[in-house]
């Protein structure tokens, strides 16, 4: 028997079959065994009526659209293929990252207050032997997801929505005036709404059987049993490089344990380990991160997954009055693996900007791309993931990337929490980048030209396109804000444009952040 097998057989739900299904379906991406399903045609004929003004596929994340949404008064229906229950395992974020909830006026205060499980300060930062730095206010809030997002059913309900439970999307047809959505019953909608995350049927096709950039694996555990720790990890490493991966770690407080992962970026090479075996290195490790006896530990649940990255990303489909949102989009930069927090960051732009698409019937493929446009501040993270993932074939030092990052964020401590701190919580902004780079290579100038021959001259070359593209947003922002009462005043087609080159310029350059 296996450890994994030995910790987590008699769990709820039986996490062990799902490891083996998630494992076969990592082999497929590995080996680009993916089968390629048509689930959306194209007709030329209209439909005779449009029921709907949204048809919401995936209800975790797409309620938050849905809610804001109803309340707006549109017609909006949610196709959830199971019951729209949140997972047990807490949602880590930031206090200031949710009043988006309350500002958008889906939550009170108290009920926001209401949903949150635990909360702690500080957390640690670490790689191998360097020093720790120590922040407050990143991630420490744990978000109870049932709780969440039973208020959040309740509020679009109220708000006139309608959800259907065990209803599975199969198939859709895009006609000229909406779409015909096949699924238990048929639905006919103006607007189809993909929330069904990384896996989205959608998103396979629109992929094609191109294989990731780049992937997240990770493996974790809430569980009872450790001394009392009220502090928490927000990445640390303490191994040198093991089967060509580095591994990280977080760990939270949570209501009723300590939560625990381990991820590492990669490539989709096939030699890649399985998750299987990456959970086998996670149990034998855990012991040393955590100081504890794996006897010691009552397991409550079990985390794993892998989290593929594209660089055409947000994905924008091809086919018109579809939009994909959260994990589906891609919204979320290669070195996050967590659509919560991206879909929070995000919603009442989404929100804004999709009631107003339906508002002047902007729904086509172009006007639907505006709402997910390129984002230089999350491209210029490609790099990063890459300095901190290793080729199958490369042959580094096994604490180069313990040394490098060790490097980078002491640079990025030294000048503050307002460089630290939003590239933490997946925000990069152009003056924050520049100083660290300008810090980093004075002071460690042997850095650089170790980390050139690791990722390469190609993605190097990309990259300065992309830190080019973010100094130029950064810079012509602050002058497109203020034609914002221009913007307002147009009639509705060119105000809905406008407003869209506004938001992409806003979150393009992180300004958002400080908003």
């Amino acid at each position: 028997m296996t450890l994994t097998q030995h910790m987590l057989t008699g769990l709820p739900g039986n996490p062990l079959v799902g490891l083996e299904k998630a494992d076969d379906l990592w082999q497929r991406y590995r080996t680009g065994d993916l089968p390629q399903h048509q689930v959306i045609d194209q007709a030329e004929a209209p439909l005779e009526t449009v029921e709907w003004d949204v048809v919401i596929c995936g209800g975790t994340l797409g309620v938050l659209v849905g809610a804001g949404l109803a309340q707006r008064g549109w017609r909006v229906a949610i196709l959830e293929r199971g019951v729209l229950q949140g997972r047990e395992q807490e949602w880590n974020i930031s206090r200031r990252e949710l009043t988006a909830l309350t500002e958008l006026g889906l939550l009170s205060e108290t009920e926001l207050n209401e949903v949150i499980a635990s909360e702690y300060n500080p957390a640690r930062i670490q790689f191998g032997e360097g020093d720790p730095l120590w922040v407050e206010d990143v991630l420490n809030v744990g978000v109870d997801p049932r709780a969440l997002l039973e208020r959040l059913k309740v509020k679009f309900i109220e708000a006139g929505g309608k959800l259907f439970e065990h209803t599975a999307f199969d198939l859709a047809s895009v006609h000229p005036n909406g779409v015909l959505v096949k699924a238990k019953q048929p639905f006919t909608t103006r607007l189809l709404i993909d929330a069904m995350g990384h896996f989205s049927p959608l998103v396979r096709q629109a992929r094609g059987p191109s294989k990731p950039d780049a992937v997240c694996l990770v493996v974790g555990t809430c569980a009872e049993g450790y001394a009392q720790n009220e502090t928490g990890d927000l990445l640390a490493s303490f191994t040198p490089l093991r089967h060509q991966c580095q591994y990280f770690w977080e760990a939270f407080p949570a209501r009723n344990g300590r939560t625990t992962y381990m991820f590492s970026y990669m490539d989709a090479d096939p030699r890649r380990l399985s998750l299987s075996e990456f959970f086998e290195e996670y149990w034998t490790l855990l012991p040393e991160y955590q100081g504890v006896n794996r006897s010691d530990l009552q397991v409550k649940r079990a985390l794993f997954g892998f989290f593929p990255c594209y660089k055409n990303s947000p994905l924008q489909y091809p086919w018109g009055r579809i939009l994909a949102v959260g994990d589906s989009s891609g919204s979320q930069s290669p070195l996050s693996f967590g659509g919560f927090g991206a879909m929070i960051r995000h919603l009442e732009r989404l929100v804004t900007g999709i009631d107003e698409a339906l508002g002047c019937d902007r729904l086509g493929a172009a006007a639907l791309g505006a709402l997910q446009p390129y984002q230089p501040n999350l491209s210029v993270t490609w790099l990063f993931q890459k300095s901190m993932s290793v080729g199958m074939d490369q042959n580094l030092s096994e604490q180069h990337i313990n040394r490098m990052l060790t490097s980078i964020f002491a640079a990025m401590a030294a000048l503050g929490d307002p460089t630290l701190k939003p590239f933490l919580q997946d925000v990069v902004q152009f003056p924050a980048l520049a100083k660290t780079l300008a810090v980093t290579s004075i002071k460690y100038p042997g850095l650089v030209a170790k980390i050139i021959p690791q990722v390469g001259i190609e993605s190097l070359v990309s990259w300065l396109g992309h830190y080019g593209s973010l100094a130029g947003y950064s810079a012509l922002e602050p002058l497109v804000r203020a034609l914002g009462p221009v913007f307002e005043s147009l009639p509705p087609v060119p105000r809905y444009y406008s407003l869209r080159w506004r938001d992409s310029l806003f979150y393009g350059s992180g300004k958002d952040y400080n908003a």
